[in-house]
């Protein structure tokens, strides 16, 4: 995959992933909104991660990491890689129904091992309920998931980037028309979510389909594939879900303090941002091309994937993350600051922000890294090093909780994660070129930080004389918009200008379908 190919896979998965979270905002505002920092969106942001977490273990975490190579390699060669999809997603569909039927019954205990605060007032009987209604949401979305490995594999991102967007549109008009009939909100809400899995189910089985793809259930089997899939996946689970592990061992820390989960959520899916536009679709794009170069031993066009891969995250993530730093309070008042939602919850998930973005270029790294591990069947490795991650993220979560409080979650999710980065590229070491950098990289980003930094500076100032706007109701986004366009525009003209990249690249990648 060259280079501007490469842009162009990633700029179609960003894209969709792009129209996806700013749906997700729409929906988050409403939620505030509605719900509003409190009991209801405390339990609501509870039960909804629970499918959530185990999703990144049974489909994204584990499949992307083990599934997409193995099937990778059988659709280049002359191995039935349809057979294969199959067993893989009988065997898959059998481990979460027995999953979900434990869920539903074991839902307390659940509730307790996640949300432990939660106990002794409103909030745990409420998780319970709500989690038993959208835990099922996980069959369905995990199913989407290897079908979605199945088309990035065979190269088509469009139909799988395009499934969440499923989702937000049918929660927005759910709470959109409860509100509208004057009906209580938060039961729409929850029993959307497991119609919404059957809606991005549907989309990508059809869309495999199309594509020639014809899956379908059959009588789940341990074959030699199989044992061999369960042994890269079970590692990958864990390494593929370690984001997911320490905003778990966060909640459970913000659960002992009131409105806590709520903010670190409304501050989680701000940053989540461009870490599924850019980090997620780099991942995503990267690991078959790695796995088909490193099959066909091209470790010098396996280099360059990977050297390109970690240019364009770093070129658009970098700059996102100095703007959250930078400019939290605007962002967070414009998007969530109404209803239920007040200037204390604003400042409260603002602080939050700021220490995420600190953190955004080592999430993002992770998933340019992991693909070198993954795309050579190797899981342990990750799973090693994610196993340090998570227990630096729980002794700085838990042991700072005592002297600054709910904060230390955000903390802690960040060292940790530029821990796992310090490990993953430590451990890539011995894996020779492939895992090196190329010198275009090196010229490169220090150009890329230099010019997000100039920028930062920008919208520091445009900020202060902004300001005033910001607190005419009629006048926010509209101030946050032109916030947000002058530092764009600041930033890719300092970039091309310091040589950060050539505006150029992203035209010819645009125009290429991207």
């Amino acid at each position: 995959m060259r280079p501007v190919r490469l842009l162009s896979g990633v700029l179609t998965v960003g894209g969709w992933t792009l129209a996806s979270r700013i749906l997700g905002f729409v929906r988050d505002v409403l939620i505030a909104n509605f719900l509003g920092p409190g009991a209801m969106m405390d339990a609501f942001v509870a039960a909804f991660r629970l499918p959530n977490m185990f999703r990144r273990f049974f489909a994204e975490g584990a499949f992307n990491a083990a599934f997409v190579p193995m099937f990778s390699k059988r659709l280049e060669g002359d191995e039935d890689a349809v057979g294969f999809a199959a067993l893989a997603m009988s065997g898959l569909a059998f481990v979460l129904l027995v999953l979900t039927g434990l869920a539903m019954v074991f839902m307390p205990a659940l509730v307790w091992a996640t949300a432990e605060g939660f106990v002794g007032d409103e909030r745990f009987d409420l998780t319970v309920e709500f989690g038993r209604v959208v835990f099922p949401y996980i069959f369905f979305i995990s199913l989407a998931a290897l079908f979605s490995g199945v088309l990035n594999a065979s190269g088509r991102f469009a139909a799988a980037a395009a499934a969440p967007v499923l989702l937000n549109i049918m929660l927005v008009t759910a709470m959109s028309a409860s509100a509208m009939m004057g009906k209580p909100v938060a039961p729409a809400l929850v029993w959307t979510i497991p119609f919404a899995g059957v809606a991005q189910l549907a989309l990508v089985w059809v869309a495999a389909d199309k594509a020639g793809l014809h899956i379908r259930p059959t009588r789940p089997r341990w074959t030699p594939e199989m044992s061999q899939l369960v042994r890269i996946a079970v590692p990958a689970a864990l390494a593929g879900g370690v984001m997911q592990v320490n905003l778990l061992v966060g909640q459970q820390v913000a659960s002992n303090f009131d409105k806590a989960v709520s903010w670190l959520y409304s501050a989680d899916r701000l940053y989540q941002l461009p870490l599924g536009v850019v980090g997620i679709a780099v991942g995503i794009v990267l690991l078959p091309d790695l796995s088909r170069r490193l099959k066909a031993a091209d470790d010098s066009g396996a280099r360059e994937a990977y050297s390109r891969a970690a240019e364009i995250s770093l070129a658009l993530t970098v700059p996102s993350a100095v703007a959250l730093v930078a400019i939290p309070m605007p962002i967070v008042s414009v998007l969530f600051e109404r209803g239920a939602f007040g200037s204390d919850d604003t400042a409260a998930t603002a602080l939050a922000v700021a220490v995420y973005g600190l953190g955004l270029p080592a999430f993002v790294l992770q998933k340019v890294l992991q693909p070198l591990f993954f795309a050579r069947e190797d899981t342990k490795s990750p799973f090693r090093f994610a196993l340090v991650a998570m227990v630096v993220n729980a002794v700085l979560a838990i042991g700072l909780a005592f002297a600054i409080g709910w904060i230390a979650a955000a903390i802690a999710t960040t060292v940790a994660g530029w821990v796992m980065v310090w490990l993953l590229m430590r451990g890539a070491r011995p894996l020779g070129d492939v895992a090196r950098f190329d010198a275009r990289f090196h010229r490169r980003v220090w150009r890329i930080v230099a010019a997000s930094v100039l920028m930062g500076a920008v919208l520091w100032g445009v900020n202060l004389v902004l300001s005033p706007l910001f607190e005419v109701g009629g006048l926010r986004w509209l101030a946050l918009l032109l916030l947000v366009g002058i530092g764009t525009v600041a930033y890719f003209g300092i970039g091309h200008a310091l040589g950060a990249f050539r505006m150029q690249e992203f035209g010819k990648a645009f125009r290429r379908g991207g």
